[in-house]
């Protein structure tokens, strides 16, 4: 018969589990639409999974611990996802509190059907000098696409590569060279707006990309990531 974990094992595994449950009760806040209080739950739960986490590794390594080192770590496990999604966060800290990235910042495009999809408490559209400023200090290499394809050719491929990258195609207009869609996040269920703008030129077409986060200051840099997987996709599909 096995010998029952001390109680200076047991607990901080059985803390573990208590903030995983936080956490996953963070999420579920979150896509009921109390995104600041889940974020903020979110946030704590994080935080102390890793508390939690560094004191069960540091635990395993004194010898009077050491041979319950494989129950520790073991029981340690459920603070992990808490652990990596704090440590994620706070990479992202380096990218500027903006959430609106367009590849023309002089001449951005414009959403018409997603605004009726984005609600009254959602982040205004007005791209403002103070976040044109941060974007080409932080993204400079968010610029307009350029493609030899004719332009009906392009706006194809756009669309095309939208809807294989997961997006919600809200309004297609092709006389116009518009595409709208919404990304939702895998996690939180966060809407995202994408906005596509396909011109034609003497050399061949002119595709750029507007993506705006509809809730929250900054987006961790989601929306730069979006429109660079977008890019790389068209590229590739172009190429191929």
């Amino acid at each position: 018969m096995s010998e029952t974990p001390s109680a200076w094992i047991r607990w901080p595994g059985y803390i573990a589990w208590f903030f995983l449950a936080i956490l996953a009760i963070s999420v579920l806040v979150v896509r009921s639409g109390n995104w600041q209080q889940g974020l903020l739950l979110y946030a704590i739960a994080g935080l102390l999974s890793a508390l939690v986490l560094a004191f069960m590794a540091v635990q395993s390594l004194l010898p009077r611990w050491r041979g319950a080192r494989m129950t520790i770590l073991k029981r340690a496990l459920p603070a992990l996802p808490g652990a990596a999604l704090l440590l994620m966060a706070t990479q992202a800290r380096d990218v500027p509190p903006i959430h609106d990235i367009a590849t023309d910042l002089v001449d951005p495009p414009v959403f018409e059907e997603v605004l009726r999809l984005r609600g009254n408490n959602s982040n205004p559209l007005e791209l403002t000098e103070d976040v044109v400023e941060q974007q080409l200090a932080a993204y400079p290499d968010l610029q307009t696409l350029e493609s030899p394809r004719s332009y009906a050719s392009s706006y194809n491929l756009a669309l095309t590569t939208a809807r294989d990258l997961g997006w919600e195609i809200v309004r297609e207009d092709a006389n116009a060279g518009y595409i709208e869609a919404v990304d939702t996040t895998a996690i939180m269920q966060f809407k995202d707006d994408v906005v596509i703008r396909v011109q034609t030129n003497a050399e061949g077409s002119l595709i750029d990309l507007r993506s705006v986060s509809r809730v929250g200051v900054s987006d961790l840099g989601a929306n730069a990531k979006r429109i660079r997987s977008f890019i790389a996709a068209f590229k590739a599909s172009a190429e191929g």
